[in-house]
């Protein structure tokens, strides 16, 4: 059963009006003062080695409040592939729609459809027309989402390249909850939030009653922060073992690249190197991050006005000269 203990597990509720102080480190003061001057920055919370050294709430709601975490929630639904991968429950990436849940696919659907994989879903590379960007609206207004983003043309092979496209991890988290028995809010409960002791609380659902997979979930920073570590340790949280190691060392792994940021892009998480320093992003319109930096021991989260876009050459660019200009060079400083 689901039972918080710790004080992190809180988040959202009204007993936690306030993040508690804690003493930090002075030198990662710098983060406050560039964070801070962005605007459409709310929270920055930061990990080294397992203990916090810096956290701010700059403006936005007090830290341990969920909040929208936008396209973050593809990386959460990339977890419960692993974890429905982990019991056997997809028998390998390669596995296809047509193996795993015949059933979703339209009967309008181009032939093909059928041998779309779970790899090329969770990587973005099912070669359909994008349900995301201009097409998102009309999406979400389709009597079915699941089929609207089956029955869209081919743009490309499958496996070809990256199209940005949540319909695809829709598409994915309505095979999990097939192969599972369970709705996504459930898997995510029981799978995630439970072993991390976070709260996951209800978010959309589709004209069918799935919930959405890749967009709209909420978290706290806290809870972010734990996600993060669970990875960064290679997908144990406190001593319980929450994902394989071989699944957190293959979603590390490059597959296909953005066509936007230039970042690589494994299993749920945009890849990138710092001078030298390897690091995995979640990202989130307007600008919610989660960055693990396993050589550093660094696990930072970033909570931001989910209702102003962050365009690579923008917002999110001035995110990443913060990580990169900033945070990574004080952690550094610290490596023990």
């Amino acid at each position: 059963m689901f039972r918080p203990h710790r004080r992190h597990f809180l988040a959202g509720s009204a007993a936690l009006a306030a993040w508690p102080a804690r003493a930090q480190p002075a030198a990662w003061r710098a983060v406050a003062d560039v964070a801070g001057a962005l605007d459409q920055c709310h929270a920055v919370l930061i990990h080294q080695h397992g203990a916090e050294v810096f956290a701010e709430a700059f403006r936005g709601p007090v830290i341990g409040t969920p909040v929208p975490i936008k396209s973050v929630s593809k990386t959460l639904v990339a977890a419960l592939t692993g974890a429905a991968l982990d019991r056997g429950e997809i028998p390998t990436m390669q596995a296809t729609i047509g193996q795993l849940a015949p059933g979703l696919i339209p009967q309008d659907a181009e032939p093909g459809v059928s041998e779309i994989t779970v790899e090329n879903l969770i990587t973005m590379q099912a070669g359909l027309e994008r349900t995301s960007g201009p097409n998102y609206g009309e999406w979400v207004s389709s009597r079915n989402w699941v089929a609207n983003a089956l029955s869209r043309p081919f743009e490309t092979e499958p496996g070809a390249r990256m199209l940005y496209s949540t319909g695809s991890f829709h598409v994915l988290g309505a095979i999990l909850s097939e192969v599972t028995g369970q709705s996504l809010l459930e898997q995510a409960r029981d799978r995630l939030g439970a072993p991390l002791e976070i709260r996951i609380p209800p978010w959309t659902r589709d004209p069918q009653g799935r919930y959405l997979g890749g967009n709209e979930m909420s978290l706290s920073l806290p809870a972010m922060i734990h996600f993060g570590e669970m990875y960064r340790r290679g997908g144990i949280w406190d001593g319980t073992r929450v994902l394989s190691e071989d699944w957190v060392t293959r979603s590390f792994e490059p597959v296909t690249r953005s066509p936007w940021s230039g970042l690589r892009y494994g299993y749920g998480w945009f890849l990138g190197e710092a001078q030298g320093d390897k690091f995995a992003l979640a990202r989130g319109y307007g600008g919610q991050v989660i960055c693990v930096v396993p050589g550093l021991g660094l696990t930072l989260a970033i909570t931001s006005d989910s209702t102003r876009p962050a365009r690579s050459i923008g917002y999110f660019g001035d995110l990443m000269n913060l990580i990169e200009g900033t945070i990574l060079p004080l952690a550094r400083r610290d490596t023990t």
